[in-house]
């Protein structure tokens, strides 16, 4: 089967399986990616690129709240033909965006702003405990992780049923360094055996 084919039946599995979770399952998941996450976050993090969930995927309205709460600055994405992005000032100072997401109403930023950030959290439908991500198929991420300073980490939120031992890939898909799920983080690609934090 072509990787495209493959990419997309895996898709479809997730999003129904996304679909029948509840919001109270959802909440608690949230919370428990949310409290992983800054458990696992770098203590010389300062800028975090992060992105506004929508329904259906790992909700990150808790954990841009709490990263602010700590003094983290977040970046949000800008989505259009031409990927861009800008600062978050709090929820009152967004709008709906691209498929009604979450979007900051301040300067827009080219794609090159995520230089800015120490750690870059992404969504995914799954991720493999080799690195590799399955997104929704729009390949926004793939045009702006390279724009990231070298070493800069990056990050994905799942569900802990969401992480498989490898996915399909094309030539254009950038790895990540770890996941971050209800079950805590967990170092991914050459560090997949490091230790995982729940």
């Amino acid at each position: 089967m072509h990787v495209d084919n493959l990419k997309d039946s895996l898709r479809r599995r997730v999003q129904q399986e996304r679909a029948a979770l509840s919001r109270r399952a959802w909440a608690e998941q949230d919370a428990a990616r949310t409290r992983a996450l800054l458990a696992a976050l770098p203590g010389d993090v300062r800028v975090v690129a992060a992105y506004a969930s929508r329904p259906g995927e790992p909700g990150t309205a808790g954990l841009v709240d709490a990263l602010v709460g700590a003094g983290v600055r977040v970046l949000l994405p800008v989505i259009g033909r031409v990927p861009g992005w800008a600062w978050f000032t709090g929820w009152v100072e967004t709008e709906p965006g691209w498929g009604g997401i979450p979007q900051p109403i301040g300067e827009r930023l080219g794609a090159s702003a995520v230089a800015e950030a120490d750690l870059v959290l992404v969504p995914c439908l799954a991720v493999g405990v080799d690195g590799t991500r399955l997104g929704t198929g729009g390949g926004w991420y793939d045009r702006v992780l390279p724009e990231r300073r070298d070493g800069v980490p990056v990050w994905a939120l799942a569900r802990a049923c969401e992480v498989f031992g490898t996915l399909p890939t094309m030539r254009h898909d950038v790895a990540v360094d770890a996941v971050v799920t209800e079950d805590g983080w967990t170092s991914l690609g050459r560090s997949a055996d490091a230790a995982y934090h729940g």
